[in-house]
């Protein structure tokens, strides 16, 4: 381990953590599709949707918080299903994870694009090709891809730097929720409010997309190996982050539905930014929403770059994927083949265009659900397996929250199955899905002829290091 350089440096603090979190959780999605959420299922719709969503991750929370606590190493959810199920669920575990983060990391370089033109308008230049019916120009890429280089080498540089980025841009991107909520409060009115609710569908199609909204709290067990923290005080900080993620998607919410009428809300790209121009009658306050909306993108992007290459790292690292991604950069211990697989998504993802954001927010959904499942899963296998497990954090009638968790997200992936209702959509939900399979499978194909006969002790050792590593298999 020492000698291929696997080792983290410890320098995330509480407020690391927490902004690490809480600003991956809140990104770009709020500020065009807010909207929307009101429209298909109603303000008081949309806050039950996401009401019920914040306690779903809730519960998720602290089954990741007992394991985190418990197996404090790079990796998390490939971790926790390596040693409660076996290799293959943790392959899908990590690969499932990979996918959630990635599909909502890919389409923020479209998403920054899309905040720059309202404020400064990017001339459509040098049209490429059209994607779902939206054209796609070079102009409009290139500041997307320009976004995701300076993130990509932000990461390259070491944890530190990329957590006090986070701690800024998280601290405005809050005060701008604080700003819109005063302005709905102050100026708005309840008349805007056309429907509490609509129908079941219109709440579960919002529902269904709840999931890669919270997305992000679970990028702590990723950087565990970076902390600088108790371990119960790590576990707080899950909860923490998404009570707080919590609060701000009611706040948005909220503040859209009394801030402006549907005529307005509903009529750009940018709702969120729309409705708080109208609400304080000057578009300077629309352009402060659009720069609080920069910020969210950042924050999200730059947590699950964090999230993404550290996943794929401690797969690398243990022999799942190929030996490519499982070393760290001998100077600034970052995980440069991870960083290299995660930029060119990033990079290539704008020249598929605006329209592309629901297949990604939609797929990245999946992705993280069946990492919920496996992850409740797994607690329940290891509640029962190792007993004698040290938890430093152990949670009240766990067996019963990660049953409830599992059945919840069992009946999400049942929803997103073509026999669900509100599937995933037919070719580019799917397409990408499959596409991401396909990837995995090449992949698996060459770690398989890198490594040829790894033993159990051996990928024992890899997965958990020596302090974690379980005896009976250190003699095989």
């Amino acid at each position: 381990m020492a000698e291929n350089n696997n080792s983290f440096q410890r320098v995330l603090g509480r407020t690391d953590v927490l902004t690490l979190a809480f600003g991956t959780m809140i990104g770009w999605g709020w500020v065009v599709l807010s909207g929307f959420w009101i429209q298909e299922a109603g303000m008081g719709g949309a806050l039950i949707a996401f009401a019920i969503g914040a306690v779903l991750c809730i519960f998720v929370g602290v089954t990741y918080a007992e394991l985190t606590a418990a197996l404090p190493l790079a990796g998390g959810e490939m971790v926790y299903a390596y040693r409660a199920i076996g290799q293959p669920a943790a392959w899908i575990a990590g690969w499932a994870i990979s996918l959630a983060y990635l599909g909502v990391a890919a389409w923020e370089g479209i998403a920054l694009a899309t905040a720059i033109d309202y404020i400064l308008p990017i001339p459509k230049v040098w049209h490429l090709w059209d994607v779902a019916g939206y054209s796609v120009y070079g102009s409009w890429s290139a500041v997307g891809m320009t976004g995701a280089l300076a993130l990509l080498l932000l990461n390259y540089f070491g944890a530190r730097p990329t957590a006090i980025f986070q701690v800024m841009a998280t601290s405005f991107l809050f005060l701008v929720g604080l700003i819109f909520l005063f302005g709905g409060i102050a100026f708005g009115s309840t008349e805007y409010i056309t429907a509490a609710f609509t129908d079941t569908k219109g709440i579960i199609a919002v529902l269904l997309m709840v999931p890669s909204m919270f997305v992000g709290f679970d990028v702590i067990p990723q950087s565990a190996e970076e902390m600088n923290l108790p371990l119960r005080q790590i576990a707080k900080v899950f909860i923490i982050s998404i009570v707080m993620a919590a609060g701000w998607y009611f706040l948005i919410i909220i503040g859209i539905g009394i801030s402006a009428p549907p005529e307005v809300r509903n009529a750009g790209m940018v709702p969120a930014a729309d409705a708080m121009a109208y609400c304080y009658g000057s578009g300077i306050f629309g352009t402060i929403m659009i720069l609080g909306g920069i910020c969210g993108i950042l924050t999200s992007w730059n947590g699950f770059i964090v999230g993404s290459t550290r996943i794929i790292f401690a797969m690398g690292r243990a022999k799942m994927l190929p030996p490519f991604f499982g070393r760290l950069h001998r100077k600034y211990k970052t995980p440069t083949g991870a960083i290299l697989l995660v930029g060119t998504a990033c990079v290539a993802s704008p020249l598929l265009g605006q329209n592309a954001l629901v297949w990604f927010v939609n797929v990245s959904s999946f992705g993280s659900v069946l990492c919920y499942f496996l992850v409740a899963v797994s607690f329940l296998v290891l509640r029962r397996k190792e007993p004698e497990l040290e938890r430093p954090f152990r949670i009240k009638y766990g067996e019963a929250v990660a049953f409830f968790v599992a059945l919840v997200s069992a009946g999400f992936l049942f929803f997103y199955s073509p026999i669900g209702g509100v599937s995933l959509k037919w070719p580019n939900e799917w397409m990408l899905l499959i596409l991401w399979a396909l990837i995995g499978v090449l992949f698996a194909v060459w770690t398989m002829a890198a490594y040829p006969g790894v033993t159990r002790a051996e990928r024992e050792l890899l997965v958990f290091g020596e302090d974690y590593s379980r005896r009976e298999f250190s003699d095989e």
